[in-house]
């Protein structure tokens, strides 16, 4: 399958792309420092702009055929990025017949009595992106909501039994977007993950 990925410098969208890589799909790596990221036979950097408007993004967007927002500003440009550039991207997939829509979210982002004081802001761009993705768009989606990223090794097992914080190794994050691709069991759902004792194949399977 052909695969574009807005935010493809990330932390979670580097790992993305080494498992979608091989489990055999072809990346369309769209970031705004496309020159970061290496070309192979696999991957094709492309030079996004999420300030650009809905016909420029579909433009980008090439023979795609699913695309994954894994963007994020860091608290830098929550608006302009987090928010509106992941509306804008929904819009220009709907333009262009692209149905396959996956979303990386953040823990409770649509439970607001549940958030962490320390990214209230963040919280508010994800819980109306992930709104308008649920309640104006006809796009087959997936929202993953993770809590805190840790930089070490997955152990392949999760949880999506959620009740309080989380915590979830960026590998254990990238494995279960990269699963979620071509499972029509996720389609129109919100996964809240963290490590857990569950292989992910498993837990995935039990959506």
């Amino acid at each position: 399958m052909k695969v574009f990925i807005a935010g493809a410098t990330g932390r979670v969208a580097q790992a993305l792309i080494e498992r979608l890589v091989e489990k055999g799909h072809f990346v369309y790596a769209g970031a705004r420092r496309e020159n970061e990221i290496p070309e192979s036979d696999q991957v094709k950097p492309v030079h996004l702009d999420l300030h650009g408007d809905v016909a420029s993004l579909a433009k980008t967007l090439g023979d795609a055929e699913a695309i994954y927002f894994v963007a994020g500003s860091r608290g830098k440009d929550l608006l302009q990025t987090d928010l509106y550039g992941s509306v804008k991207l929904m819009q220009a997939a709907e333009q262009e017949g692209i149905a396959r829509y996956i979303q990386l979210s953040s823990l409770f982002a649509l439970v607001p009595e549940n958030w962490s004081d320390s990214i209230t802001n963040y919280n508010i761009a994800k819980f109306f992106s992930d709104s308008w993705l649920i309640d104006n768009t006809d796009l087959d989606y997936t929202i993953l909501q993770p809590g805190n990223l840790k930089e070490e090794a997955g152990s392949g097992k999760i949880t999506t039994k959620i009740e309080k914080r989380s915590e979830n190794s960026i590998e254990n994050v990238a494995t279960v977007l990269a699963e979620v691709l071509e499972r029509p069991n996720t389609y129109q759902k919100v996964i809240m993950m963290g490590d857990g004792d569950t292989p992910i194949d498993e837990a995935l399977s039990k959506i």
